[in-house]
């Protein structure tokens, strides 16, 4: 069938987005009275909905006020504390070159994951940014995948792949029967990508570059 989309993460996979998830998370902790959370955690927090990875963190009490103040900092400053991982600009260009359907397909809101996009240089790559709502409408990563094979015209699952850097992004993808390649240069682990059933995992985005066409005709 050989693979005709595509499906990015983005969070740890298209942008290094850590520093301005994490300040702005930090400043939401601060305003709402809350102690600061160790790196772990906030390693944790990276890249799955907050709706999802804060309540063990911070009690479910505390989670609305924390998104609300997280927002509000994130919008004004924190959104575009991020940069482009080196390479992945070269994946992208290698794929559209052979006419792959790309979209990205993250749990950040939408209303923030666009202009991200377009600021990262990549709105051109890609036929749809699909993220959550901000109600949460779309609160898990299955949903977000669905969202977004919906958008492409629902393309067979075998001629679909999903890369991502978090369990979230495999175990979404497999939801919907679409194989997902781990990120490696995220924010999640080896374990964690091997544990959820990552087709393979690669360690920098130029790995991922030197095995795209093995995948690009894979049965």
């Amino acid at each position: 069938m050989g693979l005709v989309a595509m499906l990015f993460d983005l969070d740890g996979t298209l942008s290094d987005s850590a520093p301005g998830i994490l300040g702005s998370l930090r400043h939401a902790l601060r305003v709402n009275g809350l102690p600061p959370l160790s790196a772990e955690q906030e390693r944790e927090l990276l890249g799955p909905p907050f709706y999802e990875s804060l309540p063990p963190i911070v009690g479910e009490q505390h989670v609305a006020a924390v998104i609300a103040r997280y927002r509000e900092y994130y919008g004004a400053t924190g959104m575009f504390e991020t940069r482009r991982y080196d390479g992945v600009a070269e994946v992208l260009d290698w794929l559209g070159e052979r006419d792959v359907t790309l979209a990205v397909a993250t749990s950040k809101p939408e209303h923030y994951a666009g202009p991200i996009v377009e600021h990262l240089g990549f709105a051109d790559r890609f036929v749809t940014v699909c993220g959550d709502t901000l109600d949460g409408a779309r609160g898990n990563k299955a949903l977000v995948v669905g969202e977004a094979l919906s958008r492409l015209g629902n393309p067979e699952p075998g001629s679909v792949l999903m890369i991502g850097d978090r369990e979230h992004d495999v175990l979404g993808a497999r939801a919907h029967g679409v194989a997902c390649l781990g990120a490696g240069w995220g924010y999640g682990t080896v374990d964690e990508l091997s544990a959820a059933g990552a087709l393979a995992q690669f360690t920098a985005p130029g790995d991922l570059l030197t095995a795209l066409p093995g995948l690009l005709a894979r049965p």
